[in-house]
């Protein structure tokens, strides 16, 4: 089966998931679920390309396991929310905007499968290398997915455990690795990205995997990601929020800032 061909399939499956999701939205009114679902298609995407890919065993167990538990984790992460909190506060404003429209909403959701093909272009990439053995690229591969996939782990756990507490209700967030990031579980899941990078150096198809790294900057800094959780936190946060945009690094990690100290300055 050619890179085509499988993309074909890929698609095909993911259109299917999709519109099961887009039902499923219709019926209970959480678009949450596109997020559990864009996770779990990466995943199959991963097992899939892997399975039928070109390239020597060992880049394509890698693809497979890797690939297959950071997308169960966070398929499972996200569940755990859509099925236990109202709606997210972003596709709540979303549902507002667009009146309720079904049309509206399929689009959305087919959008996501398209989304879906994109992102599994660095499988591809892995999957098509013929270098079978264990190397320092190798290495950096899976060492960049243990710390991405950790930290993106932990920066969940960290969140889940302050929004449990019903004193922090209204509050932001700024212990642990939110301290030192607005969106530590984002700046983790952009630096996942590159263990592909590194996993399909070799490969014929190498430069398509950068389109994981370069693609999820420009979604989580410009396009569904930050902009969105931002507008959102504003809306239901307000000063504590803006107070906590002034002293906190947005993406990259850093050491919180000293707003007071800065308006002296200036």
């Amino acid at each position: 089966m050619d890179l085509l061909q499988a993309f074909g399939w890929l698609a095909l499956a993911m259109a299917a998931l999709m519109l099961g999701g887009w039902r499923w939205e219709r019926a209970h009114r959480n678009a949450g679920i596109v997020d559990v679902l864009w996770a779990t298609g990466m995943g199959l995407a991963a097992v899939f390309l892997a399975a039928i890919g070109p390239g020597a065993v060992l880049p394509r167990i890698l693809l497979a396991v890797l690939g297959g538990v950071w997308a169960l984790r966070l398929a499972m992460h996200l569940w755990r929310r859509v099925r236990g909190e109202a709606e997210d506060g972003r596709y709540h404003h979303l549902r507002a905007h667009w009146k309720d429209s079904g049309p509206a909403f399929l689009l959305f959701f087919l959008g996501q499968a398209l989304l879906v093909l994109l992102f599994a272009l660095p499988f591809a990439a892995v999957a098509a290398n013929p270098a079978g053995d264990f190397s320092a690229w190798t290495a950096l591969g899976v060492a960049a997915w243990l710390l991405a996939v950790g930290g993106e782990a932990v920066a969940d756990r960290q969140l889940a455990r302050f929004r449990a507490d019903p004193r922090n209700r209204g509050r932001t967030c700024d212990t642990g690795l939110w301290r030192f990031s607005r969106h530590p579980n984002y700046f983790f899941e952009w630096l996942h990205w590159f263990a592909y990078v590194f996993l399909s150096v070799g490969s014929p198809l190498h430069l398509l995997s950068w389109a994981g790294p370069v693609l999820m900057y420009l979604f989580l800094r410009y396009l569904s990601g930050i902009p969105w959780t931002e507008a959102q936190a504003l809306r239901t946060r307000g000063d504590d929020y803006r107070r906590y945009r002034e002293r906190t690094p947005m993406l990259f990690p850093w050491f919180p800032r000293d707003p007071d100290r800065r308006r002296s300055q200036a």
